[in-house]
C-alpha cells in the first residue's frame, strides 16, 4: 500500500477507535498500521503515528 493509502487508513482508523495508530514498514517492504498499543515492533520500522488527541 502506498504511504498516502496508509496515512488515510490510519487516520480512519485512529478517529474511529479514538485510538493512536502507528504506520510501519513490513520486512518485505509493504506499510501496514496497527494500533500503537499493540505494535512490538523496531521503533526504526515506524513511518508516522496518527493520534487523534493531539491538538
Amino acid at each position: 500500500m502506498s504511504f498516502q493509502t496508509a496515512h488515510a487508513f490510519a487516520f480512519s482508523l485512529a478517529t474511529t477507535l479514538m485510538a493512536a495508530i502507528v504506520i510501519y514498514r513490513a520486512g518485505d517492504g509493504t506499510l501496514s498500521v496497527t494500533p500503537a498499543s499493540e505494535y512490538d515492533g523496531d521503533e526504526a520500522a515506524i513511518v508516522g503515528e496518527i493520534d487523534p488527541f493531539a491538538s
